[in-house]
């Protein structure tokens, strides 16, 4: 054990008469520990909130989205029309059975070449509509997307896992054409499996009478739950060919294509890739920019929470400050005695800086105590809820990071090093024979 440590430890293990330095030195120790314990469940909870929300959005989202700057862009080729692959970008590159079989039920040949960029493990067209629905409760604008189901059901998570009913209803071929509703319409509307459902849609046709929107009537074959509000009170799903009827398009008419790949995360260079290979008039899109505003304010708020709760730990290390600064005037005598026998400025310096140093080791490591066990078991009982129709979740999720944890102490640790630097120089700039004058 080195001499300025031994003497620091002196200094805090030893009874004094004096108190109420010793209550200083508690607070600040206590200070300390209340910020690393509040940073560690803040960040724990931020990381938990943005896991949860990306996967809801992946659950309910492509990862890359092809889309198309002229309408139909899409559509198949002309029956009978040949053109040649390299000159148009609506070709398939290679034949294949599959391909082959989609192209007899309208479906656009570019989902084949969607599906052979490297890194995409699924694709679906969809089309997208914006409809008025109609029920005896009541009436609501909607929006409906037309999807394959067979495709779709592999390739989305959320359609996977349905509330009530199953995506095959929607490829039931007697009675009205089947639909999948949010819960949260569901619940308004008082719906469920079997109730039927009228959607206006804008197409129409102009009559002696005027203008009339065409009407269609479906039946309610599945209900699902994204967590997302926006998305379980708005949003529908048909089969395709049901949508293309109901818009009034021809078939083979779709909006884009819905792909997702193997890592979600390489969403934007894939897209990149899709988008090279396409050509124009086709773009991709992918779900890290399209959602790069609410990612942005989520890593805003939880830096500005960061930064507001690094202020606890600072009133910690100025009271750290305040300690020091009055042992010193208590130490005086002590101090110039030491440097009396050979002590240096400098081992005096290291002195105060370790008494600070293990004032700010002991409050970080007893915030991480405190925030690690508070954080898991707020992981562990969920004793906090959210309402589900405001939030994406009904309760608070938690995943506590080792790096948040590192960076966590770093700064609790630096902070404390830099409150013992004042005092550490007043002391060691003593002079013994001034500070032995009046003893």
């Amino acid at each position: 054990m080195s001499f300025p440590f031994f003497i620091a430890k002196r200094y805090l293990t030893a009874r004094s008469k004096r108190t109420f330095i010793s209550i200083i030195s508690l607070m600040s120790v206590m200070g300390v520990a209340i910020g690393v314990a509040a940073l560690v469940i803040v960040m724990s909870v931020y990381n938990g909130v943005t896991e949860e929300m990306r996967e809801k959005i992946l659950g309910a989202n492509p990862h890359v989205l092809v889309l198309a700057s002229q309408p139909d862009a899409f559509d198949p080729p002309a029956e009978g029309v040949q053109e040649d692959a390299g000159s148009s970008p609506l070709l398939k590159e290679e034949p294949a059975s599959s391909a082959g079989e989609a192209d007899s039920r309208g479906v656009t040949p570019v989902l084949a070449r969607v599906q052979s960029v490297p890194g995409i493990v699924s694709a679906t067209p969809f089309l997208y509509a914006e409809v008025l629905l109609s029920t005896p409760y009541g009436a609501t604008g909607l929006v409906v997307r037309g999807i394959d189901p067979r495709q779709a059901a592999g390739a989305m998570p959320m359609l996977r896992s349905l509330q009530k009913g199953s995506v095959e209803g929607l490829e039931r071929q007697s009675g009205p054409a089947g639909i999948l509703v949010g819960h949260e319409l569901a619940s308004r509307f008082r719906l469920r499996v079997g109730s039927r459902v009228n959607l206006m849609s804008p197409a129409g046709q102009r009559t002696t009478a005027g203008f009339v929107p065409k009407l269609k009537s479906f039946r309610v074959e599945g209900i699902f739950k994204s967590g997302m509000s926006d998305f379980d009170s708005r949003l529908a799903y048909v089969a395709l060919p049901a949508a293309q009827d109901l818009m009034g398009y021809p078939a083979g008419r779709i909006s884009g294509i819905e792909a997702f790949t193997e890592d979600p995360y390489e969403a934007k260079e894939i897209g990149g890739a899709v988008a090279e290979k396409l050509g124009w008039p086709f773009y991709a899109r992918n779900w890290i920019d399209m959602n790069a505003n609410l990612f942005a304010a989520l890593q805003l708020e939880r830096f500005g929470m960061f930064i507001v709760l690094v202020m606890v730990i600072l009133v910690g290390s100025f009271s750290i400050i305040t300690s020091l600064v009055m042992l010193v005037m208590e130490k005086t005598r002590d101090i110039a005695i030491l440097m009396s026998m050979g002590a240096t400025a400098r081992d005096v310096r290291r002195i105060f800086t370790l008494q600070g140093s293990i004032i700010g080791a002991v409050g970080t490591g007893i915030g991480y105590v405190l925030g690690i066990i508070l954080a898991l078991l707020l992981k562990k009982y969920q004793f906090i809820e959210l309402p589900p129709d405001v939030y994406m979740m009904d309760t608070l999720p938690v995943i506590i990071d080792p790096l948040d944890l590192a960076v966590i102490g770093v700064v609790s640790m630096l902070m404390c090093y830099l409150a013992t630097i004042y005092p550490a120089r007043k002391a060691s700039g003593l002079v013994p024979a001034e500070a032995l004058r009046y003893e």
